[in-house]
């Protein structure tokens, strides 16, 4: 899908990439706000981070809209090569944030079959993700659509870079 498609969902929910319009980005913004409750990034900052995610060739944001044009949800996507195992490149779906009031009604179902599908289409092997341990409805809706725990995942807080 190229950055001016749209992608026709089941209920009239439209995919669409991210280009990087200011309103897009305040969307982006408000959606992963309601991750954790937290204000929103400015939009200076929010089109900052878009230029370095652009710069990189394989890493995509995406909207999931309404028929209305409402924003229900978003995600990001790196597909990324490996050296090891087969060396089929594999993907990372992360920052998967539905909006509170389309929870529960097929958005998320529908933006991790997308995820799933432009990972298969790019030729990754497999299509990993993390969630907070907190997030044990979260893990019951990845299960739900095929997802297994694999492996640990670790992780340390890095100092801020002046």
């Amino acid at each position: 899908m190229n950055a001016q498609e749209e992608s026709r969902e089941a209920g009239g929910l439209a995919l669409r990439e991210v280009t990087g319009t200011d309103t897009e980005l305040v969307q982006v913004a408000a959606l992963l706000s309601e991750m954790d409750g937290e204000a929103p990034l400015p939009l200076p900052r929010m089109r900052a981070l878009f230029a370095q995610l652009k710069a990189m060739p394989d890493y995509r944001c995406y909207l999931m809209l309404a028929a209305s044009g409402e924003p229900l949800g978003t995600f990001c996507l790196l597909i990324f090569p490996v050296l090891a195992h087969d060396g089929r490149s594999e993907a990372i779906v992360e920052s998967v944030v539905v909006a509170r009031n389309a929870r529960g009604t097929g958005v998320g179902s529908a933006m991790m079959r997308a995820a799933m599908r432009l990972a298969e289409d790019a030729g990754a092997a497999k299509l990993a993700l993390s969630s907070s341990a907190r997030r044990l409805q979260a893990h019951q809706f990845y299960r739900r659509l095929g997802f297994t725990e694999h492996g640990i995942s670790f992780s340390i807080g890095l100092p801020a870079s002046a």
